[in-house]
């Protein structure tokens, strides 16, 4: 990459950077400016459309950014899985640590997959599903639910995704006081996941009784 074209990209980066700092303060997408966005970036106004049309495609960007950590988190889980032979537990903390250390990125998805630009919730439900879709034929490589045909597993898969994204606005902003009784965030989601799996491995498929 040549020296313009790597300075390019740091300020494209350093755009969506402060664009996920603005948000830490809890305010949604739509709210941003791109006065202020471009200002906590460090270029001038005027720099901003060298790099995106408008500030949709800023946020389409940020679904591509961390759509890619979600589904390389997802390879890492499914090494674990053939490495550890399935914990739930284990494949949970992947992902826990990957939301950690990742913070910014899953704070834009936890609130902006009902936020308030149209073209940024259908990229994020485009992304859902594809994860979703991954989730299937992962779960068809491993063979844990072999009773179980594709139109079953993608039930399953689209469970266990949408498990995970209601969630993450409890694992990115956890609740100060708990209720009585209710389960911290990362036990909950742990324990929904088990759930799920063990109702799986005794469900006879989609149209199918005990009758």
């Amino acid at each position: 990459m040549s020296p313009r074209a790597e300075q390019k990209q740091q300020t494209r980066q350093a755009l969506m950077d402060a664009a996920l700092g603005q948000m830490e303060s809890g305010r949604g997408f739509c709210s941003l400016s791109l006065r202020e966005i471009t200002r906590s970036a460090g270029i001038v106004p005027t720099g901003f459309y060298r790099h995106f049309q408008d500030m949709d495609q800023l946020g389409l960007a940020l679904v591509n950014e961390v759509g890619a950590t979600f589904r390389n988190t997802l390879r890492d889980v499914r090494r674990s899985e053939f490495e550890q032979g399935g914990i739930i537990d284990a494949s949970t903390q992947i992902f826990l640590d990957t939301v950690k250390a990742n913070r910014g990125q899953f704070l834009f998805l936890a609130r902006e997959q009902y936020g308030g630009s149209q073209a940024v919730r259908q990229a994020i439900a485009i992304l859902r599903q594809r994860i979703t879709d991954d989730l299937a034929v992962d779960l068809r490589l491993l063979n844990r639910l072999p009773h179980l045909d594709d139109i079953a597993l993608g039930l399953v898969s689209d469970m266990v995704v949408k498990t995970v994204f209601a969630t993450l606005p409890k694992l990115i902003d956890p609740p100060t006081i708990a209720s009585h009784g209710e389960l911290d965030p990362e036990m909950e989601m742990t324990e929904q996941l088990r759930f799920i799996f063990i109702g799986a491995k005794h469900w006879r498929g989609v149209g199918r009784n005990d009758s």
